[in-house]
């Protein structure tokens, strides 16, 4: 047995909590579904960078580099910094740094942008021996007083359940709306969450909200004993927003996957198809890609259920279903590899493939959300971010590209928020390659990113989901508690490199 990180990998990395605490990682960050690269020198650089602003900048406001660092002012200092070493790729002026009231200005005219994430995750209370892999993590939240009931629990755990889950997605960020996805195993036991679990956490939320906070999708494993039955009982008992499939099967146990899988297998998944058309939900998500060339040398046989050859034929066939490709598929080569790929052809792999499947297949209802990938690359090839964007827009249209940040792993999900508001397309690549300008962290672009295109495809009305709910007035109590910029951890949850 060995998961997509294998045991021996897993020894060799550290948590990504030990990272420097910082308004965004300073390395590459895995969600245990890919091997994380070391840090690079201009990652190194950026983080040294923030650090000399931060002190600079804490001295002048007379605060201390912590409380810097959590403000505004701190979170455009990190993006100073990344312009510094890698070109003017962000939209941030040294004055942001310099007077805290122009950050506050600026975050309270974004805070109303409607922000769906169609992408986020937490694990099982009964954490069962295979996921221990994230045992190395420690609980901030209850130390740092929001709740100091969470100090009581396990601290190797707690940052990935549930309540650090519903600080971080909704009182840490942006976030108005997220939708909670699972992945499956062979085993039952293993499991991130079962389908019940998710219905139960979208009662808790939506409960104590008072409206749509919190959407679940239920994870459907082809070809393991009983599958459709799970099916009928999910569709009657936990009514799932959508649904979530592994084509390569089991992601936890993958050199152990027995039941890999194609989206056009006209016997195995067809049936599938016309059973959630009958039941009126129609999203079905896919993990596709994070699968780098180690991962292909150990498990050659799982390769080609990774890629995206299966996804064109699949919508084409059932143009009444929304295919969400998650990842959009980026196969995660390393990363200087896939900067170079790019800045020479201007592809991806695997990612291109994805933006091209409605021209070659004539159809409008293939998605892609870019959980996973926008962070992990923003960080260390900003270039790479926006081609990655441009391209899923060029290819995709405007209206299919998704917002997911795959948090909890990725810490509080407001620094990949702001990342993307905050990007910029450079010129050479709008001229070389055709790639669309991105423009304001409130224009067509980025609203239609951040939001309302997951609200439409999941039948949120974004004017409904804005108005006042309980969490509203929980998030007024955070803040008078100090709020995101005492509380935010500043820390992401997954593996970094030793």
């Amino acid at each position: 047995m060995s998961t997509l990180i294998t045991e021996a990998e897993i020894a060799a990395l550290r948590g990504a909590e030990t990272l420097p605490a910082l308004p965004i990682p300073v390395q590459i960050v895995s969600n245990g579904e890919f091997l994380p690269a070391p840090q690079t020198a201009r990652q190194a650089c950026v983080a040294r960078r923030i650090g000399e602003i931060a002190d600079e900048e804490a001295r002048h406001h007379g605060v201390s580099r912590k409380q810097f660092l959590r403000s505004g002012a701190g979170m455009a200092a990190a993006f100073l910094a990344l312009n510094e070493v890698h070109g003017n790729v962000f939209s941030v002026s040294r004055a942001e740094t310099r007077a805290p009231d122009l950050g506050q200005a600026r975050a309270a005219a974004l805070s109303g942008q409607f922000v769906m994430d169609v992408h986020t995750h937490f694990l099982r209370d009964d954490l069962p021996p295979a996921l221990r892999r994230f045992n190395n993590l420690r609980n901030l939240a209850g130390r740092q007083g929001w709740n100091p009931a969470l100090a009581e629990r396990p601290s190797q755990d707690a940052d990935l359940k549930f309540e650090n889950y519903v600080k971080e997605i909704f009182l840490d960020s942006d976030t108005r709306v997220a939708v909670l996805s699972g992945a499956p195993s062979d085993r039952p036991e293993d499991w991130f969450l079962t389908n019940q679990m998710k219905r139960d956490a979208r009662a808790r939320v939506n409960g104590a909200a008072g409206a749509k906070r919190l959407l679940t999708q239920s994870v459907f494993t082809p070809g393991q004993p009983g599958w459709m039955e799970e099916v009928e009982r999910t569709i009657a008992e936990d009514q799932p927003d959508g649904w979530k499939g592994y084509t390569i099967g089991d992601n936890t146990h993958q050199d152990d996957s027995a039941h890999p899988w194609r989206l056009d297998d006209r016997r195995l998944m067809y049936p599938f198809y016309e059973r959630v058309m009958r039941s009126g939900v129609r999203n079905i998500a896919i993990h596709k890609g994070l699968f780098p060339p180690a991962a292909a040398s150990r498990n050659p046989r799982l390769t080609p259920f990774a890629g995206v050859e299966d996804v064109g034929r699949a919508a084409k066939d059932w143009p009444e279903i929304n295919f969400l490709i998650y990842h959009a598929a980026y196969r995660n080569a390393p990363p200087n590899e896939a900067a170079a790929l790019f800045e020479a052809t201007g592809r991806m792999e695997w990612l291109s493939d994805l933006a091209e499947i409605p021209a070659r297949y004539n159809v409008r209802n293939v998605y892609a959300d870019v959980g996973a990938v926008f962070g992990g690359v923003v960080i260390g090839h900003p270039r790479l971010a926006a081609g990655m964007i441009g391209t899923l827009v060029q290819g995709l249209g405007l209206d299919r590209v998704l917002w997911g940040t795959d948090s909890v792993w990725y810490g509080s999900p407001q620094w990949q928020i702001e990342a993307l508001r905050r990007l910029t397309m450079p010129d050479d690549l709008m001229r070389r390659y055709g790639l669309p300008d991105l423009g304001e962290p409130q224009g067509r672009i980025k609203n239609a990113i951040l939001g309302l295109n997951g609200a439409r495809i999941f039948g949120v009305e974004p004017r409904i989901a804005v108005m006042e709910d309980g969490f509203d007035a929980l998030k007024r109590d955070y803040a008078a508690q100090g709020g995101p910029e005492r509380h935010r951890s500043l820390h992401a949850w997954g593996y970094v490199a030793g």
